[in-house]
């Protein structure tokens, strides 16, 4: 279902060779639908998942369709956009579970509808317990609740959707985990944009599982899992790890092209506590190299930028690129690390595609997956141009 993952390097144009791609990221997810027709289906893991996600999006979709037959009729513009971003993560999370099991939710369900890699899935509804569903949804699967009837109390329900997208990251196989993170980060800027404002938090792990860290504050200031549970770091993880160091290193050389060229106002100091947060993550994952054994990959003398920069609005375009960017390193981070290190990948992914958006970067339904038909690649590792030379700090 998934497009293979063509950016694991942060484009301001290129990005450092940080250690290798994120090979857990090249394929699309096991449906679990081997065979021919006339073949018994094999089991597929993911499907409780699946189900699960399912049922919880039937909810939202319900909430949308109560909230525009009635009070909402006159924010149709506003939700309709949202609302079909919605069947598209419907479509993409029912990916291989069995028709036979599930029936269409309603006259306005998603069936068929292109996921991010662009294939069409039935979209089934999930037999699911009501714990499946954020309290307070009228879903359409048993599930009773107060209707929804403001905008306000949809952005409530799009913001516990997403939180119960992050309670199954542990439980999905990595693309499935992928898809998971990139819908509950579609699902806080869907919050957000109907005026909810607090971020999902993490759910704790459970009592046999090491930290995870932080909880996701949008703070900015990760401790990411291996640095406080002494967890091995595999190869593979080192290697993501370092691509997403090198990123971090691009997108800190990237804000202080943006901070140059930014008068002195709000953005200014947005530009300044994003670069804060970068430089945070920096230091994370270098911490986290370093216990594992690695050597930490430096920052190169300068980077090649994708186009030119010369006033304030150049700088929010090129903010709004280098988050963008490095929404799709952290989603590739999420499919590439062991499970108690996905909640802090997801964590990043969150926090990139919000400072995206206020940057002014275009709606997409999965934030963090490319689509399909996006050919554009960065440049070259080592390409790294030592003549644009702005100040690291914004």
């Amino acid at each position: 279902m998934q497009p293979p993952s063509r950016r694991t390097f942060l484009a301001l144009g290129l990005l450092l060779a940080a250690g290798g791609a994120l090979t857990a990221c090249t394929d699309g997810p096991d449906t679990g639908t081997g065979g021919t027709a006339g073949e018994h289906r094999r089991p597929d893991p993911d499907e409780p998942v699946r189900l699960r996600a399912v049922a919880a999006t039937d909810a939202l979709l319900a909430g949308y369709d109560s909230l525009l037959a009635g009070s909402g009729a006159g924010q149709a513009a506003q939700l309709q956009p949202l609302r079909a971003e919605v069947v598209q993560h419907r479509a993409a999370l029912a990916a291989g579970l069995p028709e036979a099991s599930s029936s269409p939710s309603g006259p306005s369900s998603p069936s068929g509808v292109a996921g991010p890699s662009g294939s069409g899935s039935a979209a089934p509804t999930a037999s699911a317990s009501a714990s499946s569903v954020p309290p307070g949804a009228t879903g359409t699967t048993g599930t009773t609740g107060t209707a929804v009837t403001s905008a306000a109390a949809l952005a409530s329900l799009e913001r516990q959707t997403a939180q119960a997208r992050l309670a199954d990251l542990g439980a999905a196989s990595p693309q499935l985990a992928r898809l998971l993170a990139s819908v509950s980060t579609a699902g806080v800027l869907h919050a957000v944009a109907l005026g909810d404002t607090p971020p999902p938090t993490v759910p704790a792990p459970a009592p046999t599982d090491p930290p995870t860290g932080s909880a996701a504050t949008g703070s900015g200031s990760p401790e990411p899992a291996a640095t406080a549970s002494g967890t091995p770091v595999a190869t593979e993880a080192v290697a993501a790890f370092q691509t997403a160091l090198g990123a971090e290193h691009a997108a800190i050389y990237g804000y202080g092209v943006v901070g140059a060229r930014l008068p002195d106002d709000q953005q200014r100091a947005d530009a300044r506590t994003a670069l804060a947060a970068h430089q945070a993550r920096r230091d994370a994952w270098q911490r986290l190299l370093g216990a594992a054994g690695a050597t930490p990959s430096a920052a190169a003398a300068g980077y090649q930028l994708p186009f030119a920069v010369t006033d304030a609005a150049g700088a929010a375009r090129l903010a709004a690129h280098v988050e963008t960017r490095l929404a799709g390193v952290y989603a590739d981070l999420v499919a590439a690390v062991a499970t108690p290190r996905r909640a802090t990948a997801t964590d990043a992914l969150r926090e990139c595609a919000l400072r995206a958006r206020r940057w002014g970067a275009a709606p997409t339904a999965f934030p963090g997956i490319p689509e399909t038909g996006d050919t554009a690649s960065p440049t070259a590792p080592g390409s790294a141009s030592p003549t644009a030379a702005a100040s690291p700090t914004a």
